[in-house]
Formats: C-alpha cells, sequence, structure tokens
C-alpha cells in the first residue's frame, strides 16, 4: 500500500506541473494586430537574418579552426531554420542566408552540449560510438544532392579538422553537386598529393571550378601543373610551401590566374631573385596585393625593388610580409618602402646576432602605411647579453617614428616591452628656440603600440596622443607602469582589466606622459584628465597621482618608479 500511494503521489506531482505549464503558455500575450512584417522586403529581411546567425556571413578563406565567431554557431543555424519555416516570405531569405557559408562544428558552445552528450552516452551504449560532425557531413549531403537549388547557393563550406580527415569520401559526394562553392576545408592529404584524396581532387576540378584558395606543399608539384590545363582559373589566393619545381613553370601557372591577387611562400630554398625578373616567352610575376614570403633566405631587396619599379605592381601591393628572410635586411626596408608607394601594411620579423652598422642609415619612410608589424628578436645566444644587439635595431625605428617619416602610421607592433616607455625618453625641445631653425621633434598623428616580451603571450596595448597647441608642461618621467602580477588586482579597473592599457600624452616638450586610463576609455589630454579629478577646485589642477588634492607621495622603490 505504501509504494502504491508513493507511485500515485507522483502522478499527481506530474499532472500539476503539465497544468502548470498550461497555464503559463495561456497567460501568454498574444498580438493581434496587423502583420507589420509584411512590409519588410528581401534585403532587410536578409540583413535581421544575419544577425540571427552571424557565422552565416563568414566569407573569409580562413580554416574552420582559424575563423572565430562568437555564440554558438550550431544554436544559431537552427534559430535561422526556424525563421526559415515561419512563412512563405521569409523562406527565399533564411534558406540563402542559411545554406551560403555553412559550418560543421563538432559540438555545441552552450549548456545544451551537456545535455546532448549524455543522449549520445546512452545511445551509444549498445551500437557504435556516436560521431556528431560525420553524421552533420552525411545530413549536408544528403539534403544538397536531393535539392539542386539548394546545393547552388553553397559557397563556403566549413568543416572540423578530423572531420575532413576521416571522412573524405563524404566530402567528395558532397561538393560534387556544390557547382558555384569557392572555398571548403580539405585534408591535408588533398594539399601533399596523397593518393587517398585522389577522388575528392577529381571532383573538385571537374565540378568546383569557381574556388579561390588553393594551397601546393611538398608533393603536389604535378598538381600545380594542372592549373596549365585551365582548372579553377578563379583562384585569388595560393600558398605554396616546400614545393619543388622549375620557375618558369611557377611563373607560366602564376601567368592563367588573371584573378589572382594574394601569394605566400614559405620554406622554398630555390627560390631566389631570378623569380622576379622579366624573361621573354614567360610572363612577368603578377601584381599582387599581398606578397608573404616565410623561411625564403636567396631573395634580396633588389629583387622586391625591381618587382615594384613596374607602375602596375608598385600600385597593387597593399600589404607586404617578411619573416625570417636573410636576404632582406633590416638596413635595406627603406628601400623597400620607398619603391612601394602604396603599401599600406608591413611586417618584418626577423631574429638578429649583431647590430646595425655605425653609418646612418635613411629612416623608414612612407606616407601611405598604417599598420607597421617591427619584431625583431636576438639569437638565443644573445639573448642574456649585456648590450643585447635588439637595441640598435627599436632605436632605429623610433629615430624613423620621431623624424615624422611616417605620418599615416596608426598601428606599430614590436617585441620590445620597453619600447613604449622609450617614446617617452625623447630630448626636450628648447620653449624659446627658433621654430624655422629647430623643428620639434615628435609625433603629429594618435598612435596606438602593441609591445610584448619573448616571454609574454598577450600585446600590451599603449595609446599615444599627439599634443596640442595648447599643451601643457608636463613631467618629462613616468611612461605606462611596469608589475609582475595582474593589473586588474594591483592597480585596479582604470588600467583596463587584465589588458594592462595606458595612455601617453603629449607634455608641450616634444615628450610624452603616461597616465592611467580613465572610466569612460576615452584618451584626453594631460591637462583636461587632471582638470576632472576631486580636489581641483578654486582653479588649482591636482596631479594625477593625488587623491581629492591630498598629494599621494611614494617612495622610489614604489610601482610607479
Amino acid at each position: 500500500m505504501g509504494f502504491m500511494k508513493r507511485f500515485r503521489s507522483r502522478n499527481k506531482l506530474k499532472d500539476k506541473e503539465k497544468k502548470q505549464f498550461r497555464d503559463d503558455v495561456r497567460c501568454a500575450p498574444a498580438y493581434y494586430g496587423p502583420d507589420c512584417t509584411a512590409r519588410l522586403n528581401d534585403k532587410i529581411l536578409r540583413c535581421i537574418f544575419e544577425f540571427v546567425c552571424l557565422h552565416s556571413t563568414d566569407e573569409s578563406y580562413d580554416a574552420s579552426e582559424h575563423s572565430e565567431i562568437d555564440g554558438c554557431m550550431l544554436c544559431d543555424m537552427r534559430d535561422l531554420a526556424h525563421c526559415a519555416l515561419v512563412k512563405r516570405q521569409w523562406y527565399g531569405a533564411a534558406a540563402g542566408q542559411l545554406y551560403r557559408s555553412i559550418r560543421i562544428d563538432p559540438v555545441h558552445y552552450c549548456e545544451l552540449e551537456e545535455i546532448y552528450a549524455e543522449q549520445r552516452r546512452r545511445k551509444s551504449r549498445s551500437h557504435d560510438p556516436i560521431d556528431p560532425p560525420a553524421q552533420r557531413l552525411q545530413q549536408l549531403c544528403r539534403t544538397v544532392r536531393a535539392n539542386h537549388h539548394i546545393a547552388s547557393r553553397v559557397r563556403f563550406l566549413k568543416l572540423p579538422y578530423m572531420t575532413r580527415e576521416a571522412c573524405k569520401a563524404d566530402l567528395a559526394r558532397t561538393v560534387s553537386v556544390l557547382p558555384n562553392l569557392e572555398y571548403v576545408d580539405l585534408p591535408d592529404g588533398f594539399y601533399t598529393g596523397d593518393p587517398s584524396c585522389h577522388t575528392l581532387r577529381q571532383e573538385l576540378q571537374a565540378r568546383c571550378p569557381h574556388i579561390r584558395k588553393m594551397k601546393y606543399n611538398d608533393g603536389a608539384e604535378q598538381s600545380l601543373e594542372y592549373l596549365l590545363q585551365g582548372h579553377w582559373q578563379e583562384l585569388r589566393v595560393v600558398e605554396i610551401s616546400r614545393l619543388r619545381v622549375e620557375p618558369s613553370v611557377l611563373r607560366r601557372a602564376f601567368g592563367v590566374l588573371p584573378w589572382l591577387t594574394e601569394v605566400s611562400f614559405s620554406d622554398i630554398a630555390w627560390m631566389n631573385d631570378t623569380v622576379f625578373h622579366s624573361a621573354a616567352g614567360i610572363p612577368d610575376f603578377p601584381p599582387l596585393d599581398t606578397l608573404t614570403m616565410k623561411n625564403i633566405p636567396n631573395v634580396t631587396s633588389q629583387a622586391l625593388v625591381q618587382y615594384l619599379s613596374a607602375p602596375v605592381c608598385r600600385e597593387s601591393l597593399k600589404t607586404l610580409n617578411i619573416k625570417d628572410c636573410s636576404g632582406i635586411q633590416v638596413s635595406e626596408l627603406h628601400s623597400i618602402l620607398w619603391a612601394a608607394s602604396r603599401l599600406e601594411h608591413l611586417t618584418y620579423i626577423a631574429t638578429v646576432s649583431t647590430s646595425l652598422p655605425l653609418e646612418p642609415l635613411p629612416p623608414l619612410a612612407s606616407i601611405t602605411l598604417r599598420i607597421l608589424n617591427y619584431e625583431i628578436s636576438a639569437a638565443p645566444s644573445n639573448q642574456q647579453s649585456l648590450y643585447p644587439p635588439v637595441a640598435s635595431y627599436y632605436q632605429y625605428l623610433t629615430n624613423s617614428l620621431m623624424s615624422s617619416s611616417l605620418p599615416a602610421l596608426r598601428q606599430l607592433y614590436v617585441r620590445d616591452p620597453n619600447f613604449a616607455e622609450s617614446l617617452t625618453l625623447a630630448p626636450p625641445v628648447r620653449p624659446f628656440a627658433d621654430s624655422p631653425q629647430h623643428t620639434p621633434r615628435g609625433f603629429n598623428q594618435p598612435l596606438e603600440v602593441f609591445s610584448k616580451g619573448l616571454d609574454e603571450l598577450e600585446w600590451v596595448f599603449t595609446s599615444v596622443m599627439p599634443a596640442d597647441a595648447y599643451g601643457r608642461r608636463g613631467s618629462m618621467s613616468g611612461g605606462r607602469p611596469l608589475s609582475s602580477y595582474s593589473a586588474s588586482k594591483g592597480l585596479g579597473p582604470q588600467w583596463g582589466g587584465e589588458a594592462r592599457k595606458s595612455i601617453v600624452v603629449g607634455n608641450g616638450f616634444g615628450g610624452f606622459l603616461a597616465v592611467p586610463v580613465p572610466d569612460d576609455d576615452r584618451p584626453k589630454s594631460a591637462g583636461n584628465w587632471s582638470a576632472n579629478q576631486p580636489g581641483n577646485g578654486n582653479g588649482v589642477r591636482a596631479s594625477w597621482m593625488s587623491h581629492g588634492g591630498r598629494e599621494k607621495r611614494g617612495s622610489r622603490a614604489d610601482l610607479w618608479r
């Protein structure tokens, strides 16, 4: 009797919960007015659906693991699919957005993953383990093979690494019915000529003529020659690594790609200056928007200057990335910047063992350069030296900045943790000096400095603001504070939380003064910032080191010194 009584009580509780749920649904507010969404055209609906599913707007050529988007992509895709089923007017816009850029993720990036993982564990006790990404790829394959209208809308397909490595047959069946595909994540063997990817390569070459990005690694020499047969004529991005081909074959392959805009070379020992030279009967090296060279020791700066001497190449090059190219020295960068008249982003990464020569070098000068990655690090044998050789390289960069030779520069990345502080050590200008004869040194544009040491994982941000015409005199000492622990714990929220931030403002002498970031995170001048602090009544400006008009003095061993 006791057992039956307990059973009846549980049924009563369930009935009570169901009744409460029905009452809540019945009491939910309902709208009975006119349908205002009928006035929305397809363009506005697509804009709304883009916010519902953010990853549907991802049109980058980056792999799935390198393209980061906030939110749970699987849940967003589910919500967009529900929008397509609401009404007939929404189906066209939502379905086009749903299948334009497809991204298959292995897990839910929300609390639903715990629920679904538990369900999969229960189902897999008596069956084989469940692979959710592989199942999603199979479902996508069935959908696009059954509906050619949906298949024609697919432009981008991104998969997890293990899925594209283990499901090559399903991937081949999927891409075989995607005639407008522009980018797809492929297994590593596809880029090296692996025989296991032969079927996938044949399907991609025969069915997908609009591919925009392709890689050619060691072993894919024959695949590169397929370009001469007319495959993938719309390639925009080509990455070549450790490939062994004749320079003439490489130039001919580039010559049949009229839309080529970005080329990356890495780990190619045979590549030298002749790749950029003109030759009779061979197409010239194409004009590019982005050129990347990594570990190419035999290419010199003279070859790049000769390549940029052509007007069409000089006007098109916007981004130049140079990493570990021993043939291109820092002392020759000024000639490359002078030849690249439209360059906007320059990355130079090198490891040095000797200092710059003593003779003066022309400054780094460019009127179009906006972003500069100047990452110079010392060789392992010189890292513990009393006078590291990298000091001369960063001094050369400081002199170039102080000479106002880079007026358009807005972002600077360096591997010197003290570089931002070194900008405050500029020699002061005499206040009553003759201006025509003594031009003040310093910046005349705002600059964001991102610095990082060899043992640091994140960039440290410092904002450099120019001194205005009404700048007041300030202290020549200072710079951003440094600490050996988290800034968010020891310095308070005004320092920007976990990322250490400071603002460097002009002090009226041509130098700069570091102040903490205010609560609203807006850069201000030294005078305006101090005027807004408490204790500034009666027209007296309190120091930024004071609290309520009472000066806070510190010892020589405190944090600020």
